[in-house]
């Protein structure tokens, strides 16, 4: 088995494991289980990706499904920044009352998104196209914002907040409804930003792939 593919296997195995380490500790009493939370929605596009990327049609550089990966790669992004960000202020931001497992919180919102990355821009290289991400991330900010507003908070009774109840993530609960509008218009901006950055890593990538190539070729 090649480097490569034995890189894939590894990072499908773990992805695996937290996906069902995850499934495990979910409150199902709560609507929306772990689906709550942005975190989870990459861990379930980072397990999907992996076990694709596992079939030739979909692992080559050059392959489809380029801006479905895109739009991964950045919701990784938003969600190792979003996390850190908060946890390094204060963890009960993030965490509220329950104790932070490291092994759990530094795969979800480290690891596993960096392994995606390694996949997506050194052994794909990918991210070509900006425009179709763009859109995608606009739809997934809306789509996300409603599911917390409309659907998980309504429905349910925690965390308790200063100003309301049941949204997903506890700093969410002390902010107005225009405070928490602004938060996600904030979340779509950083996205805007990291798009024109990761399309230049992919970019770079599939250069320096071209120019190796030129300087050694097939005899």
């Amino acid at each position: 088995m090649t480097a490569p593919r034995l890189f894939r296997l590894a990072t499908l195995i773990l992805a695996l494991f937290y996906t069902w380490e995850v499934a495990r500790n979910a409150d199902y009493t709560a609507f929306g289980a772990q689906f709550r939370y942005l975190t989870i929605w990459a861990l379930t596009g980072n397990l999907i990706a992996a076990a694709a990327m596992m079939v030739p049609g979909w692992g080559r550089p050059g392959a489809r499904g380029d801006t479905a990966l895109s739009l991964l790669a950045i919701t990784n992004a938003l969600v190792v920044i979003s996390y850190w960000r908060l946890f390094l202020i204060d963890p009960a931001l993030v965490n509220g009352e329950t104790a932070p497992k490291p092994y759990r919180e530094y795969y979800l919102h480290l690891v596993g998104p960096v392994l995606m990355w390694v996949d997506l821009f050194w052994l794909r290289r990918g991210f070509r196209r900006m425009l179709p991400v763009l859109a995608g991330l606009a739809a997934m900010v809306l789509i996300y914002a409603g599911w917390a507003e409309l659907l998980v908070g309504p429905r349910n009774a925690e965390p308790v907040g200063t100003v309301t109840t049941g949204l997903p993530y506890p700093f969410l609960n002390d902010m107005a409804p225009g405070r928490r509008a602004g938060f996600y218009g904030a979340t779509f901006a950083g996205g805007v930003v990291l798009i024109p950055v990761f399309w230049g890593i992919g970019r770079l990538r599939r250069y320096l792939a071209s120019a190796k190539s030129a300087a050694s070729p097939a005899r």
